[in-house]
């Protein structure tokens, strides 16, 4: 059975940060495509940050470029978000995405976690 736990969301004063986790199980983890998403309420899914499957490309949305981080872990299955400098336009529900899409910016993900809420405070 496929797996994305999403863990580490919370609260968070602008300016401050937050490390996102994504505990992956079930797929060949090396092999797929990982990515992370927001959506803000009302608004559609976007891409934030994402490995490409053959990890030679890495993603950032304009938005969040020199802010963000992603990283991952093969040897415990995980892919970490941090995210620094936060900003309030950053707050919705962070989901963490595995799959082969063709790009991977693109919510065509064969799988999803349940999400995780971040918050910024203003």
């Amino acid at each position: 059975e496929v797996q994305l736990v999403e863990s580490g969301g919370g609260l968070v004063q602008a300016g401050g940060s937050l490390r996102l986790s994504c505990a992956a199980s079930g797929f060949p983890f090396d092999d797929y495509a990982i990515g992370w998403f927001r959506q803000a309420p009302g608004k559609e899914r976007v891409g934030v940050s994402c490995f490409s499957s053959s990890d030679v490309s890495t993603y950032y949305a304009d938005s969040v470029k020199g802010r963000f981080t992603i990283s991952r872990d093969n040897a415990k299955n995980t892919v970490y978000l941090q995210m620094n400098s936060l900003k309030p336009e950053d707050t919705g529900v962070y989901y963490c995405a595995a799959g082969r899409p063709l790009f991977c910016y693109l919510p065509l993900y064969d799988y999803w976690g349940q999400g995780a809420q971040v918050t910024v405070s203003s």
